[in-house]
């Protein structure tokens, strides 16, 4: 396992990340403490949760996957684990978490610190991230800014006034963002510089095979601003390991819940899948490590945001860190992209 600088932080991150929204869903509390468990032991250092956790989202399990990894890490040595969550913004209807109104203002921000820290049973939070920006913006697969949808928005040099708070105050230690655009990076970090509060050190956006949207204007702003990418669906719901290829079993998330995963349901997905799969095959690599070892050779990706359902699954995903695309191999790559550019965007 290899560890990387978090943009401009003190953190030192393993190149993959354990995701865990399925904790509380799909995952019981001791499933969720056995893949802990395993993927400490083989090196990863960082976790990666939400306020809103497990997906797909309900007012009923809400919290739970905070709280099953919390009951795990409260037997753990903190200072060597780097624990990141995020603070849920506006725009969906989640009427039963912090009275219904997500602005990312001083209220809901100390608030849903607070929880987090609760459930998590910590002192502190490495990397607390907006899950999403508090403005408007087209996210989770839409790709076209609607001016429609513009709203009232809590001004980022107010928002990053009151991470400064919450900084100071020892709760977080670092800020990140997530599902943000190459503007987001970029106003943050400017408004940081001007204002002298904290600097976002991280952004969380999908990023894979089928989508390789990063690569431009928000790989320059990644790079400017030294701020880092933890890729996220490095796997496409699952769908680069194959497993959807002759129809999944019906456990599987996309069979599973029904609308759920609506930008992997795009025109070519499939066509794209199947002949990144072929790739893999030919060079005699399982799909799975094909998928993740091309995420992890990016320039701008920081951590791979792994995750998995069952313990099996998570040792094949960690077993990719052993696995290095040579230039022909990425070439190939390159040539399905040309094919099929960005169908789950």
């Amino acid at each position: 396992m290899k560890y990387n600088k978090l943009g401009d932080s003190d953190l030192q991150v393993s190149e993959i990340c354990l995701g865990t929204m399925t904790f509380g869903q799909q995952n019981t509390i001791t499933e969720a403490h056995q893949q802990l468990d395993y993927a400490i032991a083989q090196g990863v250092n960082f976790i990666d949760a939400a306020e809103m956790y497990p997906v797909p989202v309900q007012e009923d399990t809400q919290g739970l996957t905070e709280a099953y990894i919390g009951e795990w890490l409260s037997r753990q040595q903190r200072d060597q684990l780097i624990v990141a969550t995020k603070i849920a913004g506006p725009g969906r209807d989640f009427h039963w978490l912090r009275d219904g109104e997500q602005k990312i203002d001083r209220r809901n921000i100390e608030q849903a610190v607070d929880a987090s820290l609760k459930r998590l049973q910590t002192d502190y939070i490495d990397l607390y991230q907006l899950h999403w920006p508090d403005r408007y913006v087209p996210r989770f697969g839409e790709t076209v800014f609607d001016l429609r949808k513009e709203r009232e928005t809590v001004a980022i040099a107010e928002q990053l006034a009151v991470f400064a708070d919450v900084i100071k105050a020892g709760k977080i230690r670092h800020l990140g963002l997530s599902n943000e655009t190459p503007w987001g990076i970029s106003e943050f970090s400017h408004l940081a510089k001007q204002l002298g509060l904290p600097k976002v050190v991280s952004i969380q956006n999908a990023y894979s095979l089928v989508n390789r949207v990063f690569d431009a204007a928000l790989a320059e702003a990644s790079y400017r601003e030294n701020v880092g990418l933890l890729a996220y669906s490095p796997l496409a719901f699952g769908l680069l390991s194959g497993k959807y290829l002759n129809g999944a079993p019906s456990h599987a998330r996309l069979n599973r819940f029904e609308g759920f995963g609506g930008r992997y349901r795009k025109p070519n997905v499939a066509e794209a899948v199947a002949a990144y799969i072929e790739i893999a095959r030919a060079h005699n690599i399982k799909p799975a490590h094909l998928a993740l070892a091309f995420v992890r050779s990016r320039w701008f990706v920081t951590s791979t945001i792994i995750g998995a359902t069952t313990l099996e699954q998570l040792q094949e995903n960690l077993d990719s860190v052993n696995v290095t695309l040579d230039e022909s191999i990425l070439a190939e790559i390159d040539a399905v992209h040309t094919r099929y550019p960005n169908p789950a965007p």
